[in-house]
């Protein structure tokens, strides 16, 4: 599928989103340029997952707009990579990873093959290409239920790359991942964002593992979101203003940001789905 370049990714201006009579996030006013690498940051709650699936079509808005690739939300979901939230496949799945992966591209048609060996031929290498991109070669033909959680991550990326999209949505890839792991995946989706030229916007609950491969940060919060590069908008004075409430960020010796005060740090590894 071809691609139509954009100067920008997603552009919300005034953007808000009400779900059950609750004001989840508004006053949102971001633009994530192609080709950037951005985390999605903020506190459990701020509605991170709910920015994806508004991105996504999913979620309506209540107030503002939204484009995504240059048009409204679902409608170039065909260009777009989802990774959402998970936990791990079960030990006993026999499916392999080569298998998942296939299914980004024809899980549509019920796990059935495209028709025709040219066709075929053209999966088969493309399956390939995107398994050897994230470095999974030495197990994709194991059952996934069967590889470590690093692992299946990367079958997943493949997965969300296969269709060649210009934007990468992630939602908590990190997530469950040890210290190692999560550099590592890091490391790869940064690649992927340089080599492949796609957009990558990466629900994360700590900044840390990624810092060092941002374009930008965009902070979700009560007085809605700043998007910038990160020395910008993880800063004692933009985060007390953007969440009306004394915060203070810490720079470790390692390199590593800790940020003290409300709301909950994310630095610390809590319990970091959204409920």
């Amino acid at each position: 599928m071809s691609k139509q370049p954009h100067p920008d990714a997603i552009v919300s201006r005034g953007a808000a989103v009400r779900l059950g009579g609750r004001v989840v996030w508004e006053h949102l006013d971001v633009t994530i340029g192609a080709g950037d690498f951005v985390a999605l940051l903020g506190p459990n709650g701020a509605g991170k997952s709910t920015f994806v699936n508004a991105a996504l079509g999913l979620v309506p808005l209540s107030a503002g707009t939204l484009t995504v690739l240059g048009a409204a939300p679902g409608e170039r979901n065909g260009d777009i990579g989802y990774l959402p939230q998970r936990r791990s496949f079960d030990a006993g799945l026999r499916v392999r990873g080569v298998d998942v992966v296939r299914l980004g591209l024809d899980g549509d048609k019920w796990g059935l093959p495209w028709p025709g060996r040219t066709r075929q031929a053209e999966t088969h290498r493309r399956v390939d290409e995107v398994i050897n991109l994230v470095g999974a070669g030495a197990y994709a033909d194991r059952p996934v239920g069967e590889v470590s959680g690093g692992e299946q991550q990367r079958i997943l990326i493949a997965q969300a790359l296969v269709r060649r999209p210009a934007l990468l949505l992630l939602d908590e890839p990190l997530d469950s991942l040890d210290l190692p792991n999560q550099a590592s995946v890091a490391a790869l989706v940064s690649r992927i964002c340089e080599g492949e030229g796609v957009t990558v916007v990466m629900v994360a609950h700590d900044v840390n593992p990624i810092l060092p491969y941002l374009n930008h940060v965009m902070y979700l919060g009560r007085g809605g979101a700043v998007c910038g590069p990160p020395t910008a908008v993880i800063t004692s004075e933009t985060l007390t203003r953007l969440f009306d409430t004394p915060i203070e960020v810490l720079h470790a010796s390692d390199g590593r940001l800790v940020v003290v005060g409300q709301p909950e740090p994310p630095a610390y590894h809590v319990d970091r789905h959204e409920h």
